[in-house]
């Protein structure tokens, strides 16, 4: 493994940073939070990261055992990108990282990009572990032309690309946008309910439940 500029300090904090403190390194890791991915798919989501530097990033993942490649299904000559089960434990502390930033999003940021992934990974950084839904039931997210699930089975949550095995008690649709300013608390559901920008149908009482679960209810208006 090459050496690594480091901070010549003896702190778990620091050696982190070494390994996923450079720019662009944590955006890379939120795209493979979402889902292993070929390289040339993800500079379409990071504009303005260059091949050369995104390969040495990938590297350096590599090297430390957070990322491997891997081949994909269906293609014997094609290489994924993917999380190893070190880089799966950089899930929720990068969901936290997501929901505390959601504090500094304003106006002028939602004129860059976004997309149906983004969206949904702002639901994931709010929901509460502490405030899970008593039974076990799944929530149906539409994220622009995307569906994501969140299933709540055993006192556990779980997130997937796609429908659930079974019926979703709730199915809420929004555009990526709509959805990253709830999160941000610059929107709140009851507004964007009536401008037409969120939409839910299903049981209200399971909606209750997942507006506790994401942290919603006293979101201001």
């Amino acid at each position: 493994m090459a050496r690594k500029r480091d901070y010549g300090q003896f702190c778990g904090l620091a050696a982190g940073l070494t390994v996923i403190g450079e720019r662009w390194t944590m955006l890379i890791l939120r795209e493979l939070l979402i889902g292993p991915a070929r390289f040339n798919e993800l500079p379409p989501n990071l504009p303005g990261i260059g091949p050369n530097l995104l390969a040495e990033r990938l590297r350096t993942l590599a090297e430390h055992g957070v990322i491997e490649q891997h081949a994909v299904p269906g293609d014997g000559r094609g290489k994924q990108y993917r999380l190893t089960e070190r880089g799966e434990q950089l899930r929720e502390p990068i969901l936290a990282l997501a929901h505390w930033g959601m504090q500094f999003l304003s106006e002028e940021d939602s004129a860059g990009i976004s997309r149906a992934e983004w969206g949904f990974l702002a639901v994931q950084a709010m929901i509460s572990a502490a405030d899970l839904p008593d039974r076990d039931e799944n929530y149906e997210f539409r994220v622009g032309e995307r569906i994501f699930t969140v299933e709540v089975a055993d006192g556990e949550v779980h997130v997937r690309r796609g429908s659930g095995e079974l019926p979703p008690a709730i199915v809420i649709g929004a555009d990526p946008e709509t959805f990253i300013r709830i999160g941000a608390r610059m929107l709140s559901p009851f507004d964007a309910i009536i401008t037409g920008g969120l939409k839910i149908d299903g049981d209200p009482d399971a909606i209750q439940r997942c507006v506790r679960m994401l942290r919603l209810s006293t979101t201001a208006s």
